[in-house]
Order: C-alpha cells, then structure tokens, then sequence
C-alpha cells in the first residue's frame, strides 16, 4: 500500500485495538459494566475497595477474601520519607504533577518493580492504590503549612482521603459520597489515559512507569479537567435565573457547556445519575441548593442536544459535589485519579498478559528530498 493509498482515523475514533475484560460501555443505552456487572448495581451496593478487587482480580470477593484485601491496602498507605521530601521540594505545583512525580519516585522503594509478572503487578497495583489518596492529601496540607497526617489504618480509603485532607475523623455520609465517587470512577475503557498506559506497558515497561503514563495524560482538560471547569461555569452562572440565557449566549458564541459530551455516550453517562441524586441531597444538607438547581436548569436547557448524543457526563454533577465537600478545585482531577489506578493496574495487566507493542505510523505529507545548503551559506 502506498502512502497515498493510506486511511487516517484521526483520534482513533471507533477504532478497536484489542479485546478486553475489565470494562464495557454501551454507550447507544449509556450502560456501563465493570468485569460484566452493571455500574447501577455497583455504585448501590459495593464499597470502593470491593470493587478494587472486582477489577483488578476479576471476581468480587467473598467476606474473607474482602477483609485479607482491606488489610492489604490499609497496610500499604504509607509512604516513604524521602517521597514526602519530594512533595515539600516541588510543594507549589499543580496537585497532578505532584501525584505524577510521586508515583515515579515510589518505584524506588518498591521491591516488585523490575517483575512485571500478573503476581508482582497486582501487588504494585494494590500499593499504588492505597498510596495515592496519602499523596494527595498530603501536598494538600503542605503547600498549606500543615503537616501530613498519617493514615488510619481502621478507616476506609474514602474515608482516609477526607481524613487525611482535612484533619478530623469525617461524616459518614461524606465518605460515603466519596467512596461511591471513586467506585464511578475506577474503570473506563480504553480511555487516553488508560491508552497512554497501555503504550507503557507496551514497551514492557513496569507499572509505576505506566501509572504515571496515566496520570499525565489524566491532567489534560480534554480527559480529566471538566470538573473543575463546571464548577467555575456554575459559579459564573450564579443563580437558575440565569442557566439559559448563559447557555444560549455560550452556545451561539461558540463555546461549550463543560461536562456535556463525550466521545462513546450517546446517551446519558449512567454515572452521572448517581452524582445527581447524591447532589440534591448534599446541597439541602449544607444548606446550599443552588448549585443542584443551577446545574439541573442547565440540563433542561440543553436536552434539544440530547438528540445530537450530547448529554451530561460524569464530570457534571462531580465538581459541584466536590465544592460542597470544601475540597480545593485544584485537587478534582486527582481524585479522578485515585479512583482510576485500579482500572490502570487493570489495563496492564491486559496488555502484559497478549502483549504486542503499540506503535501506529503517521501519514508524512512533508518535503522530500530537499537541498541541504551547509550552515556556513544559509
């Protein structure tokens, strides 16, 4: 086949790569499925650390086989001194390129990291996972000059997460919030991310290298920001009465609704629905419905779009959610990424077990075969 001959699909738009297990979405019905059973029935009835397990070892666990994992990770929260340094050393950058650098400099003191076996990647997955939530708090409390507070180790990770960010035991109902958050969260398909992992693992490259893969690529807004900017979007909207003539204008100008959208919903993302209910509810809790009502308003004015396949996505109703938890906004695309290194873990895991390496071309349409002139007579 000759260059000229050559198909583009440009951002690999419906183009499948290779087969999988750990995640499935229908996004003609807006279904989502980890290891095949249904996100409604998971966000209802599991805790994050039941779905850990589900997908990172495929099968959900027995009361037995919960409690070895709970202690597992309860006893992997922790995180190195040197690491800490680090986090004080680069304390004024952005929360993801903290999480980012972190996570590198945890291969380090990790024993299992040159042994990229299903056994030692499980591991590191497990650890990865219990120590995300720990960096991410504890750059929260440094760059504001307070000390880390170490993990309790009879606390849930979402309940640890709150804990550790804030520095007293949480609400129940708090935690509950961010514990299904983090189920919503932990698995998505062959997302940029979990692509951008995939081409780590790929190259053999060991898991900590593929985390930090899916990490950086989480920080981009395309991916992993719209939390953030629905928040300042609600903000700028300031009251219902406002929704539709801010819609409107925004559309006709060109710009978008952030947390509309996604490139495989062509329905509503289920996961939203989850967050929506859970708004309403925290908002008349903490005496602050606004924001529920604003971002309702919003939806009603764009369902003419539903017909396009544009609906609300996960990211609507998170930032909102986020906001009334009083966590900075800097930090919403971190807890994306505390919820997701299980499904990163998962998609190594995939990738090491029928591994080919990724490596698609690029059509040239550049010269050819240009006159080199030497320096001295350019």
């Amino acid at each position: 086949m000759s260059e000229d001959d050559v198909k583009l699909y440009r951002g690999l738009r419906e183009v499948y790569i290779d087969r999988t297990n750990s995640s499935f979405i229908n996004g003609k019905e807006g279904k989502l499925y980890y290891r095949g059973y249904n996100i409604d029935d998971l966000a209802v009835n599991c805790s994050f650390e039941e779905v850990i397990y589900l997908i990172m070892k495929g099968a959900l666990p027995t009361l037995k086989q919960l409690d070895q994992f709970v202690s597992e990770l309860r006893s992997n929260m922790t995180i190195p001194e040197p690491v800490l340094d680090i986090i004080k050393t680069i304390k004024n950058a952005h929360p993801m390129d903290v999480l980012r650098t972190a996570i590198s400099a945890l291969s380090a003191f990790d024993d299992d990291v040159n042994d990229n076996s299903a056994e030692a990647t499980l591991r590191k997955g497990t650890r990865l996972t219990a120590q995300a939530p720990t960096i991410v708090t504890a750059h929260a409390r440094i760059r504001d000059g307070l000390e880390p507070i170490t993990p309790d180790p009879e606390l849930s990770l979402a309940a640890n997460f709150l804990y550790m960010l804030f520095g007293e035991k949480p609400d129940p109902r708090d935690v509950a919030l961010i514990d299904k958050d983090f189920v919503l969260h932990a698995e998505h398909g062959l997302n940029a991310s979990s692509f951008g992992a995939r081409v780590a693992a790929s190259t053999q490259a060991d898991l900590h290298c593929a985390v930090t893969t899916g990490v950086a690529v989480l920080k981009g807004p395309s991916h992993g920001g719209a939390a953030e900017s629905v928040m300042t979007m609600s903000q700028e909207i300031g009251s219902v009465d406002n929704a539709e003539k801010y819609v409107k204008d925004t559309l006709s100008s060109g710009g978008r609704i952030m947390g509309f959208g996604h490139r495989v919903y062509k329905a509503v993302d289920p996961r939203s629905l989850h967050l929506q209910d859970d708004l309403k509810e925290l908002g008349e809790r903490k005496g602050e419905p606004k924001w529920y009502s604003i971002l309702q308003s919003v939806v009603e004015v764009m369902k003419p779009y539903s017909r396009k396949g544009i609906n609300q996505n996960v990211d609507f109703f998170s930032g909102a959610m986020y906001f009334l938890l009083n966590i900075p906004e800097d930090l919403f695309i971190s807890i994306f990424a505390i919820g997701r290194v299980p499904g990163w873990t998962a998609q190594v895991l995939e990738q090491f077990e029928n591994n080919i390496l990724l490596r698609p071309r690029l059509k040239y349409v550049g010269d050819l075969d240009r006159e080199f002139i030497k320096i001295e007579d350019r």
